[in-house]
């Protein structure tokens, strides 16, 4: 009996090892392109590329991912559209931000004290103090 139990372990044991699955065709899920594929140039009097160049088609991975997550720029609402036409937005300046630093940019003086609040180092506002001016003079309590 023992025999026959162990023959019988055996052959359904074999039976199992005859199909491993490793020969039979399917796409390699994890094999990936690193260059789009090669296309026909729909005109022949094309420069051919320099060697080592980057290729014009190519855009970098992480822009890749930007897009897979977030999709492309949406496009204005009407109301955003119509804020920024009532704001002007059209008539802007594109290098205001150059502008503001230049030393030769005329600026209003507010006094020191807007200068010392712009130029204060960001903190987190816990050790806050103003002093504005002269201190007051310390008051004694009136007496009961």
């Amino acid at each position: 009996m023992r025999k026959m139990f162990a023959l019988g372990l055996v052959a359904l044991s074999l039976a199992g090892c005859g199909k491993s699955g490793l020969d039979r065709d399917r796409p390699d899920e994890f094999a990936t392109a690193r260059q789009a594929p090669l296309v026909i140039p729909p005109d022949f009097a094309l420069v051919p590329p320099q060697p080592g160049a980057p290729r014009p088609q190519d855009v970098s991975p992480s822009v890749q991912a930007a897009d897979a997550l977030f999709g492309g720029p949406a496009p204005r609402s009407a109301g955003e559209s119509a804020a920024i036409r009532a704001a002007g937005g059209s008539s802007a300046d594109p290098g205001v931000r150059s502008a503001v630093g230049d030393p030769s940019t005329n600026v209003i003086d507010k006094g020191t004290t807007v200068r010392d609040v712009v130029a204060a180092p960001q903190g987190d506002g816990q050790d806050a103090r103003a002093v504005a001016g002269t201190p007051a003079p310390a008051t004694t309590p009136p007496q009961n």
